[in-house]
């Protein structure tokens, strides 16, 4: 369902509405807990806006992009031809390598609730040590999941809440660098996790 909406909807990423600054600030946060080095990028959920790729590079960060709509990887190529793309459900799609950087912004919310748990764990386990995890949630008290229609056809969200979120970090063994609601009044959470370096 994920992919055929965002099919539809693709083309409003890059028309004159669409505001190009939404999370940037969010990311050069996230991107300040890295060391210096090179290294691999994941963006799941990439879609076909390619604003934050400037952003990975300037760290170093080779740049691999994951998304459940073809036509997103579509436009993402493009629009960026540097950019490894999958066409995949990122729950499916077999890890190839650590990540210095992963983002999930605005995308992991899409996934139902029976299945974020196992996906927040698998994508911080891809975590080279000491990389980063930024992504995006609904800053709930519990976990809630629904469907709307309100950008045309049916999509479906779903939050593990603050505290469900804070134990799957936990569970995971990562730390949290910042939580912010970042849109607020909305309930739009955006969370910067790390993985603890290795012992020198």
């Amino acid at each position: 369902m994920i992919g055929a909406a965002y099919d539809i909807l693709a083309e409003r990423w890059r028309d004159a509405v669409f505001n190009p600054d939404n999370g940037l600030a969010l990311y050069l946060r996230a991107l300040s807990f890295l060391d210096p080095g090179a290294g691999w990028a994941l963006n799941v959920g990439c879609g076909c806006s390619t604003r934050f790729n400037p952003l990975m590079r300037e760290h170093g960060l080779q740049i691999e992009g994951v998304d459940v709509s073809r036509r997103m990887i579509e436009l993402a190529a493009q629009a960026d031809p540097g950019v490894l793309l999958h066409h995949a459900d990122i729950r499916d799609w077999p890890v190839a390598r650590p990540y210095r950087f992963i983002a999930a912004w605005d995308s992991i919310w899409h996934v139902p609730l029976a299945g974020q748990r196992e996906l927040m764990l698998k994508l911080m386990a891809a975590l080279a040590p000491g990389g980063v995890f930024i992504f995006s949630a609904g800053g709930l008290d519990e976990a809630s999941e629904h469907v709307d229609d309100a950008m045309g056809p049916e999509v479906a969200y779903a939050t593990l809440g603050i505290p469900g979120l804070l134990d799957v970090i936990r569970e995971a063994g990562c730390i949290v660098r910042h939580l912010e609601f970042d849109q607020a009044p909305e309930k739009h959470l955006a969370i910067v996790v790390q993985r603890p370096r290795a012992a020198p």
